[in-house]
């Protein structure tokens, strides 16, 4: 009964030691074949790898010729402007001051660009700035406008002046104030005053006819804008 009890134990020590070799034998094939897939990917990747400096290879290559054939065109351009000595000295002059006239008339024609833009910003600042002080009156009374790169401020004769009269009235004041502050912190800017009058003879008073109350008009607004 003893030796029986032996032969069992040993007999279960194999079975333990055989499905511990199993298991081990699983795992080195999982192992073995993480490592096979790791390989592939790396031997795809080199392959990859080296067709791709083949290709930068041959296409620095390319890049040298073209460069090199710039160079000998480069030097051949230069030989031949070497060789232009042949020409006579008034020739090579006159070409030389059609050169400089071309400069010239390039660097006229920016200079004429720039000095359209800045005026042109400078006009539509001007606009801007008018309508924001002015902003709040009626359409009707006041109008600004711009006409072939000059700004007009068009101020119903009703709101500057009563009938016949020259003598600018306290609304309008506050209106020729207002632009009168827009055009000083504008100094570059040049403004003119015209005079205008209404349709109603001038008939009597020290004015003479609907031109001198035009006239007298413009001065009193100019005053203004003077003052206020």
């Amino acid at each position: 009964m003893q030796r029986s009890g032996i032969l069992s134990l040993a007999a279960l020590s194999v079975i333990f030691a055989s499905c511990g070799t199993s298991k081990k034998l699983q795992e080195a094939g999982m192992r073995y074949s993480r490592l096979d897939s790791t390989y592939r990917i790396s031997q795809a990747d080199l392959a990859s790898s080296r067709d791709s400096t083949t290709k930068y290879k041959s296409l620095s290559e390319q890049l040298a010729a073209q460069l090199k054939e710039k160079n000998a065109s480069n030097d051949q351009m230069v030989n031949q402007l070497k060789d232009l000595s042949v020409i006579s000295g008034s020739q090579a002059e006159s070409i030389k001051k059609s050169l400089e006239n071309i400069g010239n008339k390039d660097a006229y024609i920016q200079n004429l660009q720039s000095a359209i833009a800045r005026k042109d910003s400078l006009t539509m600042n001007l606009v801007m700035n008018l309508k924001g002080a002015l902003g709040n009156l009626n359409d009707q009374d006041i109008n600004i406008k711009v006409d072939k790169g000059v700004v007009y401020i068009d101020i119903s004769d009703k709101l500057l002046f009563s009938t016949g009269k020259y003598e600018v009235t306290p609304s309008a004041k506050s209106v020729l104030g207002k632009v009168a502050t827009v055009l000083v912190n504008q100094p570059d800017i040049e403004f003119m005053v015209e005079g205008h009058t209404d349709n109603v003879p001038y008939r009597q008073g020290v004015l003479l006819d609907n031109w001198d109350l035009s006239v007298k008009r413009a001065t009193a607004v100019v005053r203004i804008l003077q003052t206020e």
